[in-house]
């Protein structure tokens, strides 16, 4: 296999196998429009050329042209509640009959009680919010805010994070390949390295609460900082800090005056097995970035979250979206998160995530590919190496398998070029998850042979 193109996240795009894998989907409808897409979109990094042509979704599966369909375990998070949830559709539908669009200068129901409903749903006085179209403008508002309550401009994040597209998230982001042949971006961004540990469990002894000191470092020596902006728990790879590194992280932003935001866009709303993935750690952050899911895979909605204390930017446009009280994203969210409160969701994923951890350990003592398995809720990452003492990536195994299980009908991402993520719709039943567990499995022992 060629190992002359770019990887970027597993999404490799330009691969062989990428080239197989349209042999395989062969359908003369599905090459039109393959082929239609990469002529009039632009051209971008992980997302040129599409692996294949949606026409359908349903619970926890994707339907192409040609019939075939996916387990989806990627979703960009926005599956919590599965595809086309009943619940949620049919209170869009109803708002859709009523009041669809709120111009600004205007509230609406809705919008209220979306604010009243995640208010209530945070600790202590994190009852603001502003609503935007999508996560990334919450980051931007995020930003903006953390400037006029601390009046400082300077914002410290971690390499290889990812808080959204445009030039201001891509600043305060820690992922090159957005920002590469850019130029100049927002000034006053310091990167430190990410809490990583080989094996992602909140209970183990805080070995990475070494990382916080990077920031107190910073703080110290660079002056000025306003802002930590950091993911609680890295999605793409499945990184789970310690309950000690966040600790000393709270107490370091507390004893600095840095405001401490979360960047819970991709892993809020029972992904992890509570409702935010703060509560995880028994602490308090200052803004919490909240978006993808809340709209429950209908509709676009994002939220910022913080501190009543802070509302002191009034006349400053922090947002000022056109689409900022959207009465039907708002409905979306609030029927996503009434139904996940309904079905007992949170204490579904709890279940669930014994169920998985137990499996995947299992897999980890038959096959030597697998180095570690790291999970929490139903977020869970397979991490292939080719060697377990010194965890070299096993890069070109770990597409094959992508490849192999996209063929047996699972959809789900690579990140860091090894890193199986599995992040299935919370609704998935136990017997789906047996079988995506086989498809994964089968993979692994055909590539492993």
């Amino acid at each position: 296999m060629s190992n002359s193109f770019h990887r970027t996240e597993g999404d490799i795009n330009l691969s062989d196998s990428r080239k197989e894998w349209y042999q395989v989907i062969a359908d003369a409808e599905t090459q039109q429009y393959l082929d239609a897409d990469a002529r009039y979109f632009l051209h971008q990094s992980m997302s040129t050329p599409c692996l294949d042509v949606l026409a359908s979704c349903e619970g926890i599966y994707i339907t192409d042209l040609a019939g075939k369909s996916y387990m989806d375990f990627h979703g960009n998070n926005v599956h919590q509640v599965g595809y086309r949830n009943p619940y949620i559709i049919q209170k869009v539908k109803e708002q859709m009959d009523i009041l669809p669009f709120s111009p600004r200068r205007y509230t609406n129901i809705p919008a209220v009680n979306l604010a009243q409903k995640l208010a209530s749903l945070f600790p202590g006085d994190l009852n603001r919010v502003l609503f935007a179209p999508g996560g990334t403008s919450a980051v931007g508002m995020a930003l903006k805010l953390a400037r006029v309550v601390t009046g400082k401009h300077k914002v410290v994040s971690l390499w290889d994070s990812f808080h959204g597209a445009s030039i201001d998230a891509i600043a305060a982001g820690g992922e090159q390949v957005f920002r590469k042949g850019l130029g100049p971006l927002l000034p006053g961004v310091e990167r430190i390295p990410p809490p990583t540990t080989y094996r992602g469990i909140l209970g183990h002894d805080g070995e990475d609460s070494k990382y916080a000191e990077y920031l107190e470092y910073v703080i110290e020596k660079e002056g000025d900082i306003g802002a930590f902006i950091v993911e609680t728990i890295r999605n793409t790879d499945v990184q789970i800090p310690s309950r000690a590194y966040w600790k000393k992280v709270r107490d370091i932003c507390t004893k600095y005056g840095v405001l401490l935001i979360l960047d819970e866009i991709p892993i809020a709303f029972g992904r992890t097995g509570k409702m935010f993935a703060f509560e995880h750690y028994d602490i308090e952050p200052d803004i919490v970035c909240l978006g993808k899911g809340l709209g429950a895979g209908v509709m676009p909605i994002a939220a910022m979250v913080t501190r009543d204390t802070y509302n002191v930017a009034s006349e400053v446009s922090l947002g000022h979206y056109t689409h900022e009280k959207s009465p039907l994203g708002s409905v979306a969210a609030l029927a996503m998160l009434e139904f996940i409160e309904k079905e007992s969701i949170l204490q579904k994923v709890n279940d669930d995530a014994e169920f998985m951890k137990k499996e995947l350990e299992l897999l980890q003592q038959k096959y030597s590919l697998i180095g570690d398995i790291r999970g929490i809720g139903l977020l869970w990452g397979i991490e292939l190496v080719t060697n377990r003492e010194t965890k070299e990536k096993a890069i070109e195994a770990s597409e094959a398998i992508l490849y192999d299980c996209l063929r047996n009908g699972l959809s789900f991402k690579i990140s860091q070029g090894n890193v199986l993520q599995l992040s299935p719709p919370l609704i998935i039943s136990r017997e789906q998850l047996k079988e995506a567990l086989r498809i994964v499995e089968n993979a692994i022992k055909r590539v492993s042979g």
